[in-house]
């Protein structure tokens, strides 16, 4: 009856609590979520594009406010103290995805200015200064839970979880910036390396979230991510070497070469973006290995 007991308990607590939304965390969410539906309606406004990159940022502009909307309801109902009981940290949970947020409207911010600002864009002046003030609403978020309420977060924003986080945003942000290799297999092969490892990183990451799921698994979830890790290297290591041969062997640079629309440029990214992801798998690796810095040793 103890559990049971607990669990009543827990239940009672949930309650609606408006003053929530009056504290400094919720007019903060409150602001997040206004200013990127804002953002988000004057990119819309602004006009279709079939790039990948505007893609990118509507879709950022919708997925954090959606995601800040969900923490703010689970909160202002209390639903955090059962989430606690049942399968995750929440607190933990809640700063992660505002790390996550604050990576995503960031990176959003800066890509937009140099694609859609120019010196006779007003209105792409516009809708990127609204997305550098979401970029600093989240950032102002990270701050106040880290340094101001010290906060410590046992996985997501944690510097192992947030790790995993920084890996699958490089990975997307790769994906984003693909062109020019459907005509070369080598080039094929190397994307082919970036998607493998893309659709574990989630799984990794919502397992060590959900604690209860990861006493369910019938195996050791550290030596999983340990072998993980090691074929996530050669993969990139891989990509590291054919991308640049086989992408920029014979083709130079062009003159003009603006950032916003050249096509050898985002292919650079995509080089540039592969040799960051293979450093992130290889710290990670070499810091699970050792055990260090809060990584599980296998």
């Amino acid at each position: 009856m103890g559990i049971i007991g607990d669990i009543k308990d827990t239940l009672s607590q949930a309650v609606f609590s408006p003053s929530t939304l009056l504290s400094g965390r919720g007019g903060l969410h409150m602001a997040q979520m206004l200013l990127c539906v804002v953002t988000f309606v004057l990119g819309a406004l602004r006009g279709g594009s079939s790039h990948t990159y505007w893609i990118y940022a509507m879709f950022t502009w919708a997925f954090c406010p959606i995601m800040t909307l969900v923490i703010t309801i689970i909160e202002l109902f209390k639903l955090d103290i059962v989430l606690n009981l049942f399968c995750m940290d929440w607190p933990d949970f809640a700063t992660g995805m505002a790390m996550s947020s604050t990576l995503m409207t960031v990176s959003v911010a800066i890509i937009y200015v140099n694609f859609y600002a120019c010196l006779k864009c007003l209105y792409g002046w516009i809708v990127s200064i609204f997305a550098i003030l979401c970029g600093f609403l989240y950032t102002l978020e990270v701050v106040k839970d880290k340094c101001l309420d010290g906060k410590k977060g046992s996985y997501l924003a944690a510097l192992p979880g947030f790790w995993k986080v920084m890996e699958a945003f490089v990975s997307c942000m790769i994906f984003v910036s693909l062109t020019g290799y459907r005509d070369k297999p080598a080039l094929i092969m190397c994307v082919i390396a970036y998607i493998i490892p893309f659709p574990i990183l989630p799984l990794i990451i919502a397992t060590n979230i959900l604690k209860k799921l990861r006493m369910c698994l019938p195996f050791n979830l550290d030596r999983f991510v340990f072998i993980f890790l090691v074929i996530s290297v050669v993969l990139y290591i891989f990509a590291a070497i054919m991308w640049p041969i086989f992408m920029f062997r014979n083709n130079p640079r062009p003159s003009p070469c603006p950032p916003s629309y050249c096509i050898w440029a985002i292919q650079f990214m995509v080089a540039f973006l592969t040799y960051v992801n293979l450093i992130l798998f290889t710290v990670d690796l070499v810091f699970s290995l050792l055990g260090i810095c809060g990584f599980k040793r296998t």
